[in-house]
């Protein structure tokens, strides 16, 4: 059974014609070849139908057995060429198909590795997924089945036309008026079933949604006893769903029949006044047995080029998604300033150098002679300025400064700005005005590579990848030895656990670190930094899943790690920031207050009434 248009059609045609094309004209071979192979098979159907009139003629003329084996063995031989041209255009369909889609699927991904966090923040990862499985594997059904489908349908429906006047050009007319019937019949159809089936989709999708959100929220549904609730919640979307997909499948469902039955209707009457015209000597037999088989096998290339083109529009608006995601501005890197690996000399001059020191310094490729600063992690924000959503500013002439070696802790409420200071640190986001400078040099001169390179970062949303414990520390330095993977993990205080493990190092992670608690994947993120061992660190709430006496433990590794490095820590257990040496309290954007936490105590303000009362609480 042919497709069902599912009344999705790309905003842009011509745009996305355009940008499929572009693909496809990179395997223009293949499908050069694909849609000659099918032009053979389809032209062999019609001159194997055309040889029933020779064959009719000769047995009726008198030829004999003789002459009918020979128009029989001539319309096989014709047969089998069509046949093996079929064989031969969908193998070569599949392989240029999949070669496509390969294309795709790589340029798509490597577009949004280089998009701004900005982009992922604003788009569901649903959305992102899909357009990697439903919005491809519908381009790879277009381009698997209509595209040679719709190459054989056009060629067999003019063939036939052709051929019907070439018959019989008297009975054609009678052909066009059954001809029309169909079409008028396929177009009411198909803007009704449109109709039904974006109802369809949307009663999908909300019960989809509903699903998904039930699913997630099993704890706090089985907590609060609405099962039954939810039950009836669901039972109502999927009757409604039932209704919409029943009304679209019972119009889509009666366009193969109701063409079929008019190209019956139709077969019956030319039939009937075909016979009166051969009695009449206004046609010959074999004539009329060839039109006769034209007009039973009309239906289907008919129907066929309808579906298919249908179908094409719904796969073109699938591309046209993937190929709006692969226009979208990529994160752009103006930076010319780099971090490399340094020595110094006996002069105590500092030189680059290829193998690993432990020593970095910055150096602008733009200005080969210009001196190379040495990394040291002096972090300084001036009046700076930040949102999200023009008119919303987040952080408002922000100034703050993070001398090198110093541990600067960010306290507040939600919202204050905390982790907005640390991704513009990062570069994930550009300020609206004032200047961020590390070591001097304005954060917007750094290449981005290299300006997060010098970054640990362990955030409070920890993600794990599918693989083994060892994979995910080594994910912080990809060509760490087990070695450095053990003292990473040493140093997180993550090892004593990994080793309980069923098979340690080797035990694999999968579903975002489903089988491990929520304070051992923590752990682990704070090992691969670690194993990054960067010279600047920045925690974003790393030890918010930790019970007290394990954060303690981390803290006392931790410390060893940050000797000598800036780190920025964000905590909500204002017990975690004691030991820093900068606490900066922010609120609504602002600084409010900043100094050590004797000093904040003393002044008994923000900080004051916050630390008293998480201690009240504690």
């Amino acid at each position: 059974m042919a497709r069902i248009f599912n009344g999705k059609r790309p905003e842009n045609l011509r745009q996305t014609v355009r940008d499929l094309l572009r693909y496809l004209g990179q395997h223009r071979i293949l499908l050069l070849l694909v849609g000659i192979l099918a032009a053979v098979s389809a032209s062999a159907n019609l001159l194997g139908t055309y040889m029933i009139k020779p064959i009719v003629n000769r047995i009726l003329e008198g030829e004999g057995m003789e002459g009918l084996l020979r128009g029989v063995a001539l319309a096989a031989l014709i047969y089998g060429i069509g046949a093996l041209s079929t064989l031969c255009y969908t193998q070569i369909m599949v392989r240029a198909a999949q070669e496509i889609l390969r294309d795709i699927r790589r340029d798509l991904f490597a577009r949004l590795q280089k998009l701004p966090l900005s982009f992922f923040d604003s788009q569901k990862k649903g959305d992102l997924m899909s357009m990697f499985t439903n919005d491809v594997d519908t381009v790879s059904d277009a381009l698997n089945n209509s595209f040679a489908t719709i190459i054989q349908s056009f060629i067999q429906v003019a063939g036939t036309l052709c051929l019907l006047f070439v018959l019989n050009y008297r009975l054609s007319f009678l052909v066009f008026l059954g001809y029309g019937a169909m079409f008028l019949y396929i177009r009411y159809s198909t803007n009704r079933s449109k109709f039904y089936f974006l109802r369809q989709q949307e009663a999908l999708g909300d019960l989809d949604g509903y699903i998904e959100e039930m699913t997630a929220g099993q704890k706090v549904v089985k907590v609060f006893n609405h099962e039954a609730e939810n039950l009836e919640g669901f039972r109502k979307r999927n009757e409604r769903l039932r209704e919409a997909g029943t009304s679209a499948q019972s119009y889509a469902a009666t366009m193969i029949p109701a063409v079929v039955s008019i190209s019956f209707v139709n077969y019956a009457l030319i039939a009937v006044i075909g016979g009166i015209m051969v009695i009449a000597g206004l046609s010959d037999v074999g004539s009329l047995a060839s039109y006769l088989v034209f007009v039973r096998q009309s239906a289907m290339p008919i129907n066929q080029l309808t579906q298919q083109g249908n179908f094409l529009l719904a796969s073109l608006a699938g591309a046209e998604r993937i190929f709006r995601t692969m226009e979208e501005v990529p994160e752009t890197d103006e930076g010319t300033v780099e971090l490399v690996n340094v020595r110094r000399t006996d002069e105590g001059d500092l030189v680059p150098c290829n193998e690993k020191t432990g020593s970095w310094a910055w150096r602008d490729g733009s200005l080969p002679e210009a001196p190379l600063v040495p990394l040291r992690g002096d972090v300084r924000f001036d009046r700076v300025s930040f949102s999200y959503e023009p008119g919303q500013d987040i952080l408002h002439e922000i100034s703050l400064y993070a001398k090198p070696g110093q541990k600067v802790a960010f306290v507040g409420s939600t919202g204050a700005g905390k982790t907005t200071i640390t991704n513009l640190i990062n570069r994930f986001y550009e300020i609206r005005s004032g200047s961020i400078t590390y070591d001097g040099i304005d954060v917007r001169r750094i290449r981005k590579a290299d300006l997060r390179r010098s970054l640990g970062v362990v955030l409070q949303d920890t993600h794990l990848f599918t693989g083994t414990v060892a994979d995910n520390i080594r994910f912080g330095k990809l060509d760490a030895t087990d070695e450095e993977i053990r003292q990473a993990a040493r140093i997180a205080n993550a090892d004593s656990f990994i080793r309980r493990l069923p098979e340690g190092y080797d035990t694999m992670v999968t579903g975002d670190g489903a089988n491990l608690s929520q304070g051992q994947r923590q752990l682990l993120a704070i090992a691969r930094a670690a194993a990054a061992d960067p010279p600047v660190l920045i925690l974003d709430e790393a030890t918010s899943s930790i019970d007290t006496r394990t954060e303690a433990l981390i803290e006392r590794g931790m410390d060893q790690l940050m000797k000598g490095r800036t780190v920025f820590v964000i905590a909500h257990r204002l017990s975690t920031v004691r030991n820093a040496d900068v606490i900066i309290v922010l609120e609504h954007g602002q600084i409010i207050e900043r100094g050590s936490h004797r000093e904040l105590l003393a002044m008994k303000g923000e900080y004051y009434r916050l630390y008293h009362g998480m201690f009240e609480l504690s």
